[in-house]
């Protein structure tokens, strides 16, 4: 089988929904995606891998356009799973210029292997709290968060350039979030653009991995909603300061 022609067929058909930009759309065609999904690595469609969401390339796609990334910018990912997205942005900017974590160590050891196959080992993976990103390697003109919150974590904002930009899914976790961009005004943040409705996992801290309940879906969030911020009855509480994961 010859994959470039398969990766033209599967960008070809994202396009004719949505078109991308330029330069995404090339990376797309670039990427062999085959290193990083094996099941049907081609079509316009998710899947999972040890507990966690592989995005469908369309929205991978989707997230790169909206980061907006300048050659030799310097890239975190957040949320890195299997390292599809992470590629993306290696074909963009530079492989030594994408870092990137994910809080699940199985995972980051995937995407280290798969981006080496697929010719990105520059690309460092580290396993880590996603909301308190990788300050070692700040700080960054983009982040890309591939995980809900109800606001951006302040650990990544104080991580971005002056100028920078971080996009991720906002609002509670398993219900309707929103695609948007953030820009660092020096306090919690401003929404700079908005693109559409999402549907993401919530950004977990440590633990809240696979084994553990996803309880910032199943109880915060819904608390957070009715009683504001420390809500009085959330067990959670005790043992998570979100204050500072946020």
């Amino acid at each position: 089988m010859d994959t470039a022609v398969v990766r033209d067929d599967m960008v070809d058909g994202i396009e004719q929904r949505a078109p991308l930009e330029e330069a995404v759309s090339q990376a797309m065609r670039t990427v062999p995606r085959h290193e990083f999904v094996e099941d049907r690595p081609y079509d316009n469609r998710a899947s999972e891998f040890e507990g966690t969401r592989v995005l469908a390339p369309g929205l991978a796609g989707r997230l790169v356009s909206a980061l907006s990334v300048d050659p030799d910018d310097s890239v975190l990912v957040v949320g890195v799973g299997v390292g599809y997205t992470a590629a993306l942005l290696a074909e963009l900017v530079g492989d030594r210029q994408v870092h990137a974590v994910d809080i699940v160590r199985p995972v980051v050891y995937e995407s280290r292997r798969n981006l080496e196959r697929a010719g990105y080992d520059g690309v460092l993976v580290d396993c880590r709290d996603g909301a308190g990103g990788l300050p070692e390697y700040a700080p960054y003109d983009r982040i890309l968060v591939e995980a809900g919150a109800v606001r951006p974590p302040k650990r990544l904002l104080r991580q971005l350039t002056s100028e920078g930009r971080l996009v991720m899914p906002l609002g509670g976790g398993g219900r309707e979030q929103t695609l948007v961009a953030v820009e660092n005004d020096d306090s919690e943040g401003a929404v700079v653009d908005e693109f559409g409705p999402v549907r993401f996992r919530p950004l977990l801290v440590d633990g809240e991995q696979r084994s553990s309940p996803r309880n910032r879906t199943d109880r915060e969030d819904a608390e957070f909603a009715k009683q504001g911020y420390f809500a009085p009855t959330g067990w959670e509480q005790e043992w998570i300061d979100w204050d500072e994961h946020l």
